[in-house]
């Protein structure tokens, strides 16, 4: 597939910060993913997140055990705040700036990836589910929640009523998922196809309120 020639909006410096702010009001919702996916995890595992932003996910998943947690971001001022917030927590992560088309790390590395809100963004979605296969051990899985092209507006409207932020950043999201996130967005036809070509042996594809939630798996 050829790659995206928009790059989308860059989260750098102060909308890097106001994305960390903001996102940070939803942390019940990165505990509970957190508790879901250390479920099934060995007792100490290796997980990678892929576009952690302000890296939420990974600390919460810090707490739940011994596991050696990396997350890898393309955004400097990211990298920066998830380590600062890790600190702050008191947990370890190993917050790395990266390219998820080019993953710098061994083949066979990692027990479980976590890709949240983040897919879509990608100029090189295969290629990145090649490189998340890669780095994958044997029986390792992929796990990959994002927003779906058809998700109509009114679930985002009433996703983002419900969310604890003011008037301003409730239209502004509101606007931003409209203008930009639904264009960027890919269906479930696109993923099914992302998939075949990446080379992943077996694959689910669960559909949520505002898009889908995709699990593939390395079989060898």
């Amino acid at each position: 597939m050829q790659a995206k020639a928009y790059k989308g909006l860059g989260m750098e410096g102060s909308v890097a910060r106001w994305y960390a702010k903001t996102t940070r009001k939803d942390l019940g919702e990165f505990k509970a993913l957190a508790r879901r996916m250390a479920e099934g995890l060995p007792p100490v595992a290796h997980v990678l997140e892929v576009a952690p932003g302000p890296g939420y996910f990974s600390i919460e998943l810090a707490k739940l055990g011994k596991h050696h947690i990396t997350g890898l971001d393309i955004s400097k001022t990211f990298v920066e705040i998830a380590h600062r917030n890790a600190q702050a927590e008191g947990v370890q992560v190993d917050f790395q700036q990266g390219n998820a088309s080019r993953m710098p790390f061994a083949e066979k590395t990692f027990d479980l990836i976590v890709c949240r809100a983040a897919f879509k963004n990608f100029t090189e979605p295969v290629e990145a589910l090649r490189e998340m296969r890669r780095v994958l051990k044997p029986g390792g899985k992929a796990v990959i929640i994002d927003l779906g092209k058809d998700t109509p507006q009114a679930a985002i409207n009433s996703y983002i009523d419900g969310l604890d932020v003011n008037l301003f950043n409730k239209v502004f999201m509101k606007w931003t998922f409209r203008a930009m996130l639904l264009k960027r967005a890919y269906t479930k036809e696109d993923f099914e196809r992302f998939i075949r070509e990446s080379g992943f042996e077996a694959s689910h594809i669960d559909s949520q309120p505002l898009g889908y939630e995709i699990t593939v798996c390395r079989e060898a």
